[in-house]
């Protein structure tokens, strides 16, 4: 990541990044906005209300013609990823959009690492099955290192998660012995 872009929040650098992919044509990407609401309106401006129902994912697309659900948390932790950061409707939704052939995935930043990684809907969902019977409740740094992509920094984007998208969706070569 560059030197720029150090500081700015993970949903910042998601939103440019976003804007990026709109304005190149190769994606449509938009944040979700939050359900909520107003109850009174002040003449200062400020507004009351509460959250009207629970959200799904912060951000949803289309790309390639394929359905983009996905979430994004940000840690301070260094050597783990706290599952209690992801609500269970959260998990649920994920899943559910995975089942019905979405590209499903969540982006986990280490702040402190200044590191992204496109951690895949099936990861999370079955970290939350596991901790919910009595196993971790987190996932190492370690294990997201050795099992997920780090998302780059290219082509001009901050956070170039369409780049990890089209490696898992190309085509798996068979070695050509096996094709022989």
């Amino acid at each position: 990541m560059s030197q720029a872009n150090r500081g700015m929040g993970l949903e910042n650098l998601i939103e440019y990044t976003n804007t990026v992919y709109r304005q190149k044509r190769w994606a449509v990407v938009n944040k979700r906005p939050t359900p909520v609401k107003i109850l009174r309106t002040h003449r200062n401006g400020r507004v009351e209300g509460h959250l009207e129902k629970a959200s799904t994912v912060d951000y949803e697309g289309v790309y390639r013609a394929r359905a983009l659900q996905f979430e994004s948390k940000s840690t301070k932790e260094v050597n783990r990823f706290p599952l209690n950061n992801f609500h269970e409707h959260q998990v649920k939704h994920l899943n559910d959009c995975l089942e019905q052939g979405a590209i499903a995935f969540s982006i986990i930043e280490f702040v402190r690492h200044d590191i992204r990684f496109f951690v895949p809907a099936k990861m999370i969902v079955q970290a939350w099955d596991k901790a919910k019977e009595g196993g971790p409740k987190s996932i190492s740094f370690e294990e997201l290192n050795y099992t997920c992509h780090v998302i780059p920094s290219t082509r001009g984007v901050p956070v170039d998660y369409l780049s990890i998208i089209d490696k898992l969706l190309q085509p798996k070569k068979l070695p050509q012995e096996v094709i022989e």
